[in-house]
């Protein structure tokens, strides 16, 4: 898993690498800042980009917050994974960094704990409880007969395709909406991601699309996927 990590203190900013490297295989890369982050981010080629972001909340030139606000509204990085790190652990700051769609918070000094738990529960399998279990990387490779590197191309090119699906659909006559769900449904059943398949059946299901379930049945449905690659 490529992982980025953001802080402008260089102390804490190793010792937060050190304690992701201990969290398992990852390649780490790093930004002194958010606005050096934010050059990389939008610069990064589709299929590149990291899987997730640990990032410092008080930063000069661009802050943790700002570089979340940016990458929200900015559609090919609008779903990645970003975790807040800061040494405000009032509620109102954490309220304020999960309204704008950080997926995790973590309060310093760190701890292993905290940060192994980040990992777990945003790339966790998905289970029974969730309505529909997906099938593991390992049983999807063995279905189609092939390795776990054409495998995750597979998943990329997917989750390509369920972005672009997102921008054109936002416009989208109801009939071009149902073909183009349809389509990206069979995407993802041959993948075995029955719970994407399930968002984007119930999305397509009614006579006029509804754009904010269509839109919200994608953006899980690229979830779905960006858990499967990387659990490749």
């Amino acid at each position: 898993m490529k992982v980025l990590v953001v802080d402008d203190d260089v102390v804490a900013r190793m010792m937060l690498m050190h304690l992701i490297d201990s969290c398992g295989r990852h390649e780490i890369i790093e930004a002194e800042d958010g606005a050096e982050a934010w050059s990389m981010l939008a610069a990064a080629v589709p299929g590149q980009a990291p899987d997730i972001v640990f990032c410092d909340l008080r930063m000069p030139h661009l802050s943790g917050l700002e570089l979340l606000q940016r990458l929200r509204a900015h559609a090919p990085l609008a779903t990645l994974p970003f975790v807040l790190v800061s040494a405000a652990a009032d509620g109102a700051t954490r309220d304020e960094a999960m309204a704008l769609g950080a997926d995790g918070y973590i309060v310093k000094p760190f701890r292993q704990d905290d940060v192994r738990a980040q990992f777990e529960r945003i790339f966790a399998a998905p289970g029974p409880e969730d309505g529909m279990e997906d099938e593991t990387p390992a049983d999807v490779a063995a279905r189609l007969g092939i390795d776990a590197a054409r495998l995750r191309l597979y998943y990329e090119g997917l989750g390509r395709q369920l972005e672009a699906a997102g921008l054109e659909l936002s416009a989208a006559d109801a009939d071009t909406v149902a073909a183009r769900l349809a389509r990206l449904r069979e995407g993802c059943a041959m993948l075995g991601l029955h719970s994407a398949v399930a968002a984007l059946e119930e999305a397509g299901t009614a006579q006029a699309p509804d754009r904010a379930r269509v839109a919200a049945a994608l953006e899980l449905a690229i979830r779905v996927v960006q858990r499967q690659a990387v659990r490749v």
